[in-house]
């Protein structure tokens, strides 16, 4: 997760561009990606060792004749290639927040679908549900009866800390 709260001028005294929320400068910006710990260097490694485990484990059955053990081992290994290209597409999806004084902004992009949701931000308050034994479980952004479920692909201490950030720019734009 990459969050700010950007200062309204930039280095030089000018006011950044129009972000596209509300054409003002934002007050709180998160950007929220999966977690993905295996690296493309690491994917081709896992899959060169279990290919080899692979070969080496069915080459005794080869010799005694029973090759269809070969073509069996060859689907698991194609269903965990498949596994694995999957995983790494639902991985490119992004989940953007952006607050600004007239509008809050989220923009969900997963692979083949985007979504996006405006609330006033002055109407809108974030919702917690929080489990004793692993801590903040869900966050949602709730405005005029509709509900919306954020940062599901954070963990819960990563949740609580996006949770504060945001509902202070949100506290801050209620003051004034």
């Amino acid at each position: 997760m990459k969050a700010s709260n950007p200062n309204p001028e930039d280095r030089d005294g000018t006011r950044p561009a129009a972000t596209g929320a509300g054409d003002l400068a934002p007050v709180f910006a998160a950007t929220i990606t999966p977690h993905r710990s295996l690296t493309p260097a690491g994917f081709r490694l896992t899959m060169t060792l279990i290919c080899l485990a692979m070969i080496a484990s069915t080459m005794p059955f080869m010799v005694l004749g029973a090759w269809p053990v070969l073509g069996f081992g060859g689907l698991d290994l194609l269903a965990l290639y498949i596994a694995f290209k999957v995983n790494f597409r639902s991985g490119r999806g992004v989940e953007e927040i952006i607050v600004t004084p007239l509008e809050l902004l989220l923009r969900r992009v997963t692979p083949g679908r985007r979504r996006e949701w405006r609330f006033n931000p002055l109407w809108t308050r974030l919702e917690r549900r929080e489990n004793d034994e692993f801590g903040l479980e869900q966050l949602a952004l709730v405005s005029r009866g509709q509900r919306v479920v954020v940062g599901a692909w954070l963990s819960p201490p990563e949740r609580a800390t996006f949770a504060e950030a945001l509902s202070q720019a949100l506290a801050d734009l209620r003051r004034g």
